[in-house]
């Protein structure tokens, strides 16, 4: 294993272990439910926006590890950030865990983010990575429940 490799293997271990932004959020203005019926994993995601910029995003829920350091990178990643800015990184995480064989360094924007690049030799943690994300975009969509089937 590379060092480069490691050095991701602590990020997502980290991550789940010591999630950030996991609480609920008591003035969000958008909020959805993400459940993954294959394996369990369910996390409502909560959003602050304020003048179409992410002012706080947190979760509450239960998964895996892979789903649960993806929701905090994910809190970490999104506040400060437009809604269009949210939309960029949302499709480039996605691309970059389910896409093809570009190389991490393809997506210098997405910081830490790149630590789960390796979920996508194995399809099917992919839906374990994109649960948050599905969801938090289910949120900003108003849609209450997101599913990965």
């Amino acid at each position: 294993m590379t060092d480069l490799q490691n050095l991701y293997q602590e990020v997502i271990l980290d991550h789940s272990k010591r999630p950030r932004n996991c609480k609920e959020m008591c003035d969000a203005n958008y909020k959805a439910e993400g459940f993954n019926p294959l394996c369990g994993d369910r996390f409502i995601i909560f959003l602050h926006v304020d003048d179409g910029i992410v002012k706080d995003v947190s979760f509450t829920g239960a998964g895996c590890a892979i789903s649960t350091a993806s929701a905090s990178l994910m809190t970490e990643s999104l506040k400060g950030k437009t809604l269009a800015e949210v939309e960029e990184i949302f499709h480039n995480f996605h691309h970059l865990v389910a896409g093809d064989e570009e190389s991490v360094s393809e997506f210098p924007s997405l910081g830490k983010l790149k630590a789960l690049a390796g979920v996508r030799a194995f399809p099917m943690r992919v839906k374990c990575a994109t649960l948050a994300w599905h969801t938090m975009q289910a949120a900003i969509n108003n849609e209450e429940m997101v599913t990965t089937e």
